[in-house]
């Protein structure tokens, strides 16, 4: 069984079908899904699936995207749903210099605010950044230096050598959809470098979409060509894969198993 450690299924594409394609998560395979907000409505409608759902945990947080409409009544809000049984982290958070949906000082105060609050709660943060690597990085290592901070690059798509830095960190490495692509060759470097006691895989669903189905709409079922690809790369089964990258999500996350 796989754990897809990312997707959005509180998103408006899943819409015609989402209770039936929960409902048919583990005759595919798929033993859990971490459902992530990406601003306050998400991250409220990731709960309520959540509680719906065994098989579903919810993170909850604002996206740089959606900084710029963050007030600090918001992050209140925030705070009083990381207190549900079934929330597991705050994200996804960072920065993205590639569209600039927000100020970039709007971005870097919600970030380093967000990343505060999982410190104070004694929670993991979920990371999404584009075109931002550098600074991500710089804000993380320094967030870091008291030995508090819990982190997992989402979808990673930075250099295997930056990669090698969040490892000296402590931090997790997930990877998705784009490490199957044709011209991945750094997605697949980074497979390569990150041992398997430190990797996540996910679908970032409805998003990036693997091969064989590139261009369709992403579900969590999918992540097996994840699993998949990192098999081959890494020289290793696709059992060894899925468990090791099932095992990272009760560790990293901090989820009980089910009689524990």
């Amino acid at each position: 069984m796989l754990i897809d450690s990312h997707a959005h299924l509180d998103d408006r594409r899943f819409d015609p079908d989402r209770e039936k394609l929960i409902g048919s998560l583990k005759d595919n395979g798929i033993d859990m899904v971490i459902n992530v907000g990406a601003d306050v409505d998400s991250s409220r409608a990731a709960v309520d699936l959540a509680k719906k759902h065994d098989n579903i945990y919810a993170v909850v947080g604002v996206h740089p995207h959606s900084a710029k409409d963050l007030e600090g009544g918001d992050l209140r809000e925030i705070r009083e749903l990381l207190k549900e049984d079934k929330v597991v982290a705050i994200g996804e958070i960072g920065l993205d210099f590639y569209y600039d949906n927000s100020p970039r000082d709007i971005q870097r105060k919600w970030f380093k605010e967000q990343i505060e609050l999982a410190k104070e709660l004694d929670l993991p943060v979920v990371i999404h950044t584009r075109d931002a690597a550098q600074e991500t990085f710089d804000i993380l290592k320094e967030a870091a230096g008291d030995g508090r901070l819990k982190c997992l690059l989402h979808c990673y798509s930075g250099s295997a050598e930056m990669a090698v830095e969040y490892l000296k960190l402590g931090f997790f490495i997930s990877l998705g959809g784009p490490v199957t692509f044709k011209n991945a060759r750094v997605s697949r470097e980074v497979a390569k470098v990150v041992p398997l006691d430190r990797l996540l895989i996910e679908t970032d669903s409805p998003y990036l979409t693997p091969e064989p189905y590139r261009g369709k709409r992403n579900e969590p079922m999918y992540v097996k060509y994840v699993a998949q690809r990192i098999a081959r790369e890494k020289g290793v089964t696709f059992q060894e894969v899925a468990q090791a990258t099932s095992e990272n999500v009760f560790r990293f996350f901090g989820i009980q198993r089910k009689g524990q």
